[in-house]
């Protein structure tokens, strides 16, 4: 639960600085925040990839890596066979909407900001990644990325929908802090106990890499659709496990 905390504590902190500071942040600031938040992604994905992989011997290292990246595949895969792009541009379009009908001054209903900014927050595959290893290990640093992330938004959402956006940290501790208990209470030790932890933990530092280019815009990813991986690679090495048996 420590990263949702840090992740509702940012974007109030982000909501407040918004409300104190009204001019925008400098082009030069912002450009300097994305390289920093794009280079602690990248160090995240690695601190996570070495999480899931250094308990083992080095030949059994190089099985999980091989599971992990073939994971991600098939995961791939199945996210573009369930829609899971698809259905997450949709809730894009719902708040970008929302986004371009709201003027400094004029700002949208309060239900309709705060749907808004609660699909932005809440909707991100990050959020879901970090809220998922945060419960399974304890691994809390892809969630402070995304307070940052999120700070930096709720910032800019301020002055557009006013206090709903600072509101919407409400949903975030709902839903990640739910993902969060789900993994810590049932599904880590259930994956610990059959040896299929740590695949989700060197998985998940693969996401973290695409989450980074994205970031950069360095390469334009469908992050939605690789989330099947977390649950694909386990099982893989599941079957694995079973044939060697």
């Amino acid at each position: 639960m420590v990263g949702t905390i840090l992740n509702v504590a940012g974007i109030l902190a982000g909501g407040i600085a918004g409300l104190v500071r009204r001019t925008p942040l400098a082009a030069s600031t912002q450009g300097l925040l994305k390289l920093t938040l794009g280079l602690a992604t990248v160090g995240c994905g690695f601190w996570l990839l070495w999480a899931g992989l250094k308990n083992h011997s080095f030949p059994r290292m190089m099985l999980l890596l091989g599971v992990v990246l073939v994971g991600t595949m098939i995961g791939r895969q199945l996210g573009r066979l369930m829609h899971f792009q698809q259905a997450s541009n949709h809730l894009g379009r719902f708040a970008r909407e929302r986004m371009e009908a709201a003027t400094p001054g004029k700002p949208l209903p309060f239900s309709d900001a705060f749907n808004a900014c609660t699909i932005v927050f809440c909707a991100a595959p990050l959020g879901i990644v970090g809220a998922l290893v945060d419960g399974l290990a304890g691994l809390w640093f892809p969630l402070a990325v995304k307070a940052l992330m999120d700070g930096l938004a709720t910032m800019g959402f301020v002055a557009l929908f006013g206090r709903a956006s600072i509101a919407a940290a409400l949903p975030v501790l709902a839903f990640q802090g739910t993902l969060a208990l789900v993994g810590r209470i049932f599904l880590g030790p259930w994956l610990e106990t059959h040896g299929l932890l740590d695949p989700v933990i060197a998985t998940a530092g693969v996401l973290m890499f695409a989450v980074a280019l994205v970031i950069l815009e360095s390469k334009r990813i469908h992050l939605a659709d690789y989330l099947p991986s977390l649950v694909a690679a386990p099982l893989l090495l599941a079957g694995l496990n079973l044939l060697g048996q």
